[in-house]
C-alpha cells in the first residue's frame, strides 16, 4: 500500500538524523499496553467517579457506556490510519497527516498542555493521600517531590520507565479485578448480605434526576476515559509493527471500558447512590459496606497506586510529544536531542517544570488562576477527537480514490465518523449551554484560540 506522507517526513524518520539523536527501541508491547492504561486508571476512576454517581444515580453506567462508546470508535480510527499509514504513530500526527501542519501544530500542543495539567492534578492527588498518613507534610511540598521523583524515573532510560510502569500499572488492574470479584461475590450473596440489584432502583428510580441525566453525565465522565490513544506514542519507541499497535490500542479501549463500567454498576449496586459523597471514593465506600477488614487503607493504597501511575504515564506523554513537535520545528530545536540512552531529557525536564509551575499556581491562586488552567483542559480532547475524525474521513477519501482498502476499517464507514462527530459537537454544545460546564468550554476554547495564534506566529516566522 503507498502511503499518503513520505516516510522520511515523520518525525520518526527525523530522529535517524545524527545530530538529534533517536528515540529507543526498547519498550516491548507489554510495556506499551501498560503505558497506556496507566494513563487512563488514575484518580479519575477510584475518586472522579464519585461525582458522576452522586449527580446521576445509578444510570451513571449508561453515561459511562455511552462516553466509553465514543472513546472506542474514535480509537478504531487511530486504528485504520496507523495501519494504512506504518510510518506515523505519534497521536498528533495523525491530524497533521489527514488535515495538514496547523492541525498537527494544534493537536500536538493541546495535547501536551492537556498532560502537563493532569501531572499537576494527580500529583495534589497523591500528596493529599500521603499527607493523610503523615499530617504533618505539607501538600503542595509532596506533590512537587511526587513530580520530581518520576520524572527521575523518566530521565532514565525508556526500558527503566516501562518496567516501573508496568508494575505499577499491573498492581492496579489486579485490584481492580480483585474489587469486582469481591464486588460479585457480595452482590450475589456468596458472603455477607445478599445485596443483590435493588439499590439500582430502591433510592428515586434507575434514573432519579431524569431520562436525560445519563446523557448529560457523558459531558464529565468522557475525560476519565480518554488515554487509551497513549499507545500510538509509545510506539515510536517499540519494536512491534503498526498492525499490532493498532490493535492493542483498540483492546486496551476495550478493557478500560469494561473495568470502569463494571466496577461502577457494582459500586451502586452496593451502596445507595445517594450516600456516594462528590470528592471520595467510591470503591472505599463500597468496601467499607461490604465490611471488609482494613478497606478504607486498602483502598487508599491502590488509590495512590494509580496516582502516580497515571503521574509517571502524563510526564512520558509530555516529553515525547514536545520531542515530536520538536522534530516538526514547532518547538524550540533544542527539545529534538536525545541523550545517549535514547532519551528526550530536556522535553522531560521541560514538561515537568511546566507542571511544577501549576502546583505553584495551585498554590497561589486556586481558585482563579489554577481553576482556570484545570477548566482549559476540560473539552481538549473532544477537540483532539473531533480533528482526528476528519483526519480519518479525508484520509479514507484518498484511499478510495487510489483504490486503496484498509487493514483495519472503521465501522460502517462513513456513517460511523459521521456519528462520532455528532456525539462529540452534542457534548460540546452541552457544555456550551449548561450553566455548570460553561467555564470549561470557554477556558478550553481559549486555549485553542491561543494555540491557533500560535500557529499564525509559527506561520508567520515570528516562532522558530
Amino acid at each position: 500500500m503507498t502511503t499518503i506522507a513520505k516516510a522520511e517526513a515523520t518525525p520518526e524518520a527525523l530522529a535517524l538524523d545524527g545530530e538529534n539523536g533517536r528515540l529507543s527501541r526498547s519498550l516491548r508491547p507489554r510495556h506499551v499496553e501498560m503505558i497506556a492504561i496507566g494513563g487512563i486508571i488514575g484518580a479519575g476512576l477510584f475518586v472522579g467517579s464519585s461525582t458522576a454517581i452522586a449527580g446521576i444515580g445509578p444510570a451513571a453506567i449508561v453515561s459511562y457506556i455511552v462516553a466509553g462508546g465514543i472513546v472506542m470508535l474514535v480509537m478504531r480510527m487511530l486504528a485504520e490510519m496507523a495501519t494504512a499509514e506504518p510510518g506515523v504513530q505519534s497521536f498528533p500526527e495523525f491530524a497533521r497527516l489527514g488535515l495538514g501542519d496547523w492541525a498537527g501544530f494544534m493537536s500536538g500542543w493541546l495535547y501536551w498542555y492537556f498532560w502537563v495539567v493532569v501531572v499537576a492534578i494527580e500529583a495534589i492527588a497523591g500528596a493529599t493521600i500521603l499527607a493523610q498518613w503523615w499530617p504533618g507534610l505539607s501538600i503542595w511540598q509532596v506533590a512537587a517531590l511526587l513530580t520530581v521523583a518520576l520524572a527521575g524515573t523518566n530521565l532514565l532510560s525508556a526500558r527503566s520507565y516501562g518496567e516501573f510502569e508496568f508494575w505499577l500499572s499491573g498492581l492496579k488492574i489486579a485490584a481492580i479485578l480483585v474489587f469486582i470479584l469481591v464486588g460479585l461475590a457480595y452482590v450475589t450473596g456468596v458472603f455477607g448480605t445478599n445485596a443483590g440489584l435493588g439499590n439500582w432502583t430502591a433510592h428515586g428510580g434507575f434514573s432519579p434526576k431524569g431520562p436525560f441525566a445519563p446523557l448529560a453525565g457523558v459531558t464529565s465522565v468522557i475525560f476519565a476515559l480518554v488515554g487509551a490513544e497513549i499507545a500510538t506514542i509509545a510506539a515510536a519507541e517499540s519494536d512491534a509493527g503498526p498492525r499490532v499497535i493498532a490493535r492493542m490500542t483498540f483492546t486496551v479501549a476495550i478493557r478500560i471500558l469494561l473495568f470502569y463500567v463494571v466496577s461502577i454498576a457494582l459500586i451502586v449496586a452496593v451502596v445507595p447512590w445517594n450516600e456516594i459523597l462528590p470528592g471520595q471514593s467510591p470503591f472505599a465506600a463500597a468496601i467499607a459496606r461490604m465490611g471488609i477488614p482494613g478497606g478504607a487503607m486498602i483502598m487508599q493504597a491502590v488509590v495512590l497506586i494509580a496516582v502516580l501511575s497515571c503521574l509517571n504515564s502524563g510526564l512520558y506523554v509530555t516529553s515525547r510529544v514536545l520531542h515530536s513537535l520538536a522534530l516538526r520545528g514547532d518547538a524550540p530545536a533544542a527539545l529534538r536531542v536525545v541523550s545517549g540512552p535514547g532519551v528526550p531529557r530536556r522535553a522531560i525536564i521541560f514538561g515537568t517544570i511546566f507542571s511544577l509551575a501549576a502546583l505553584a499556581v495551585a498554590i497561589v491562586s486556586p481558585d482563579t488562576a489554577f481553576a482556570f488552567l484545570v477548566n482549559a483542559s476540560g473539552a481538549i480532547m473532544l477537540v483532539l477527537y473531533l480533528l482526528i475524525v476528519f483526519a480519518q474521513l479525508r484520509l479514507r477519501m484518498k484511499m478510495e480514490r487510489e483504490a486503496l482498502r484498509p487493514v483495519l476499517s472503521m465501522w460502517l464507514h462513513p456513517w460511523g465518523s459521521i456519528a462520532t462527530i455528532g456525539a462529540i459537537a452534542a457534548v460540546l454544545i452541552t457544555m456550551a449551554i449548561d450553566p455548570d460546564l460553561q467555564s470549561q468550554f470557554q477556558a478550553s476554547s481559549a486555549a485553542v484560540a491561543i494555540v491557533l495564534v500560535g500557529w499564525a506566529a509559527r506561520r508567520s516566522n515570528l516562532l522558530t
